[in-house]
């Protein structure tokens, strides 16, 4: 399957290796210059670590987590099109380290939080602006995270669009930081 779209991972054990995006229609890649600050402030952490890329897209950051030193990574993303390309790139990486899951994470994510038994890294880019019917996606996903048990979470990231401002804690999370590039921010999330 020919596609042009795609972007590189940017640190690490695979370095410059390019990654196939799926279709600007169905997801919305995270921006390298987000993936690399995201990851400096993890970059020692994240070395044999469970990394959880929920609306994974194209997987770009879960095998950034990989290239940098995650144990395992595991994947959710409900596009069709763009699990395929998911599946594509793990392949084309170190997919005996993945795991990914063609699922609505809204109701996937529940069922893999009963499979972690150590902490983890959780990263929740849900898909904003480019879909009908998205206007509660945020309130949807902070619900998912209030129900992390505690004793498996390193950190919790969102990244969202900047015009939004998350809450202050979600259940026993409080933000840490937040990080603003444009139109696009992360917050950080741990529990306190």
């Amino acid at each position: 399957m020919k596609n042009s779209l795609y972007t590189t991972i940017c640190s690490g054990k695979y370095r410059g290796k390019k990654l196939l995006l799926p279709s600007l229609n169905s997801t919305r890649s995270t921006k390298s210059i987000v993936k690399e600050s995201f990851f400096n402030t993890i970059q020692f952490e994240i070395v044999n670590s469970i990394f959880i890329e929920v609306f994974a897209g194209s997987g770009s950051v879960g095998l950034e987590a990989l290239s940098r030193g995650a144990k395992k990574v595991y994947f959710i993303e409900k596009d069709t099109d763009a699990y395929k390309i998911l599946l594509q790139n793990i392949k084309s990486i170190e997919d005996e380290k993945c795991v990914a899951v063609l699922a609505d994470s809204f109701t996937e994510f529940p069922k893999l939080l009963k499979k972690i038994n150590k902490k983890a890294y959780f990263y929740f880019d849900p898909p904003f602006s480019i879909r009908d019917g998205m206007d509660e996606i945020y309130l949807k996903t902070y619900n998912l995270i209030e129900n992390i048990p505690v004793e498996i979470c390193e950190l919790v990231s969102i990244e969202h669009i900047s015009d939004i401002t998350p809450p202050q804690n979600i259940a026993d999370y409080k933000k840490i930081k937040s990080k603003k590039f444009g139109k696009t921010t992360i917050s950080y999330y741990k529990y306190t």
